[in-house]
């Protein structure tokens, strides 16, 4: 573990040991991600979100190439978490129906026949905001109930955008962790189906197929850039929760590019830290984060890792650093305010603003010069960040982008 000012980074020193045996990535390999991709081409409000390529910002910091993959315009929901949700919802009424996916579209699984051969299903989960309004929204648009809990201090907001996309949706008085687990515990009593992000004990086939319906945003963008005539990024910024988006983009980017991938950066909040917590304990095993979770960054503020993310970021991931709010809130303003002709960017405090937060300030402010030569961003680099969310609540986004008068917390 390293401390540069008020951050700390962690170099896997074990990412690029190609003689290590390591966990597998084949559950994402190149045909599951064309069935995930034809999946998703078969809901009508399916676009290819932008990727943006901020070139003013990218000369100014001293790198070749910026690019922001925005998920604020995903199926009309402001984040990207509904990839997940509806695959994960559509492989498990395939598995019901015993048709494989690859047969099944919306329209099909919409069908009076399918109803009436398995009746009306009612999908639970838990969250922070983007992954039940997914959930929520998925469950609808394939005929189904669905239930949504959310942790102690969730935002109204967000709840109301639950409920609107059609889900039962209710905050609890537990922290994130302990409100997976009662929604678990709901399913388990009433015969529900859990839709989780993250793997628990016994349960981790639905949230792999979670983790392979987010491959389609990666696939978008390395698309994306080798249709504007770029090569590949050399290096990818990834917030992490719980861990499943990370994980799914760094076993794709393994399965695809192999020994010749980008570097992959993974960047949390001090106060639920638990990957960094997990690679700086160093024993191989993952360690949550407790307590309250303190963070503006809402979709992050998870402290327990996946059992199923875990062993893929320890052994491909080639940075792990833990970032105060303050980074987060200077990215989004950043996006919100672009450099020279760049695009203008509305990016929520868990989304985009966290990567362009820490490179900016890796690029000007020296006293992480360290921390910049570790992880190899030289004028060479070209660097993809992923904007999970737009401003899935406004109110907060306008508290910190026009005022900066959010509590942050800072404590390393």
């Amino acid at each position: 573990m390293k401390k540069s000012f008020d951050m700390k980074y962690i170099v896997n020193e074990n990412a690029r040991h190609v003689d290590l045996q390591k966990a597998s990535t084949t559950f994402i390999r190149r045909e599951v991600v064309q069935r995930v991709r034809d999946f998703h081409k078969s809901f009508p409000e399916y676009e290819v979100t932008p990727l943006h390529h901020l070139k003013d910002l990218a000369k100014f910091l001293g790198v070749k190439n910026i690019w922001v993959k925005d998920e604020s315009y995903r199926f009309g929901l402001n984040a990207f978490k509904a990839l997940g949700g509806t695959y994960a919802i559509g492989k498990f009424l395939s598995e019901k129906l015993n048709v494989a996916i690859e047969e099944l579209s919306l329209e099909k699984l919409r069908r009076r026949e399918v109803k009436e051969k398995i009746g009306e299903i009612t999908f639970v989960t838990a969250t922070d905001g983007n992954h039940g309004r997914g959930i929520a929204w998925a469950a609808n648009k394939l005929g189904h109930k669905s239930v949504v809990y959310m942790p102690k201090g969730s935002s109204e907001t967000r709840l109301n955008n639950i409920r609107k996309a059609g889900a039962q949706s209710y905050i609890t008085d537990l922290n994130y962790d302990d409100t997976v687990r009662f929604a678990r515990q709901k399913a388990e009593v009433n015969g529900w189906i859990l839709v989780q992000d993250t793997s628990l004990d016994g349960y981790e086939k639905i949230p792999t197929w979670i983790m392979q319906g987010y491959a389609t945003l990666i696939d978008e963008a390395i698309e994306q850039i080798a249709q504007n005539g770029f090569n590949n990024p050399t290096h990818i910024f990834l917030q992490a929760g719980v861990g499943s988006y990370p994980a799914s983009i760094q076993a794709y980017l393994v399965e695809k590019f192999g020994d010749g991938r980008p570097l992959t950066i993974i960047v949390e909040p001090h106060h639920a830290a638990c990957f960094y917590k997990s690679m700086d304990l160093n024993d191989g095993n993952p360690h949550a984060v407790t307590g309250d979770l303190r963070t503006i960054m809402a979709g992050l503020a998870c402290g327990v890792p996946s059992k199923i993310a875990w062993p893929i970021l320890k052994d491909y991931a080639d940075a792990f650093v833990s970032i105060p709010d303050y980074v987060a809130a200077r990215g989004m303003r950043v996006l919100a305010n672009p450099f020279g002709n760049d695009p203008r960017i509305i990016s929520g405090e868990s989304g985009g603003g966290i990567g362009i937060g820490l490179l900016t300030l890796l690029s000007e402010n020296q006293s992480f010069s360290d921390m910049k030569e570790a992880l190899k961003l030289d004028a060479n680099s070209q660097i993809l960040i992923i904007s999970t969310e737009g401003d899935t609540d406004p109110n907060h986004y306008r508290k910190i982008v026009w005022d900066g008068a959010y509590p942050f917390y800072q404590e390393v």
